[in-house]
């Protein structure tokens, strides 16, 4: 089984990423380690502030092909990231698809807005971010945008709305 969370940041992919890794013993590629690996050993022009687009577009053949490497050796796999693009399915036979398991992450507006100081306090609980300019207006598009795209392309998502409380 491969399960990929996607989301955008700040949205807590990374924490439950781990929190599966404990349930289930397995792997996890977190796509953000993948990008610094690329960007710091000169593999790519690209750097942190480069588009998601440009991002999405250098790792995310590299991870389908991961994935397809672990579905065909029978592994478990977590991918974490926010370069998973929404309409993903459509790089998979159906018989790869039937081992992934996909949700998006997506906070609401009604959220943001009441917890925004609760989502910058966690911002470094599973990793220690280097720069941080995550701002609410930042967050509101970000989200609005992913739940666009979620709904456009029938890819799941955990709505975050009221309380976190996000589970697989």
């Amino acid at each position: 089984m491969v399960i990929l969370i996607a989301g955008a940041s700040h949205t807590g992919k990374t924490v439950l990423a781990q929190k599966l890794v404990k349930r289930y013993g397995c792997f996890c590629l977190s796509i953000d380690h993948l990008k610094m690996g690329l960007i710091r050993s000169g593999r790519t022009g690209l750097t942190p502030l480069s588009s998601d687009c440009e991002l999405t577009n250098l790792l995310w053949p590299v991870v389908r092909e991961m994935v397809k490497t672990a579905i065909e050796n029978g592994q478990d796999l977590i991918v974490e990231g926010c370069y998973i693009p929404f309409d993903w399915a459509k790089d998979f036979p159906e018989e790869y698809r039937a081992h992934i398991r996909y949700r998006c992450l997506v906070m609401s507006e009604d959220y943001i807005r009441a917890h925004y100081r609760d989502i910058l306090a966690h911002a470094n609980d599973a990793e220690q971010r280097m720069c941080d300019d995550c701002t609410q207006e930042a967050l509101l598009w970000d989200n609005a945008r992913a739940l666009e795209a979620c709904r456009k392309y029938g890819a799941e998502y955990i709505l975050i709305d009221g309380n976190y409380q996000v589970d697989f």
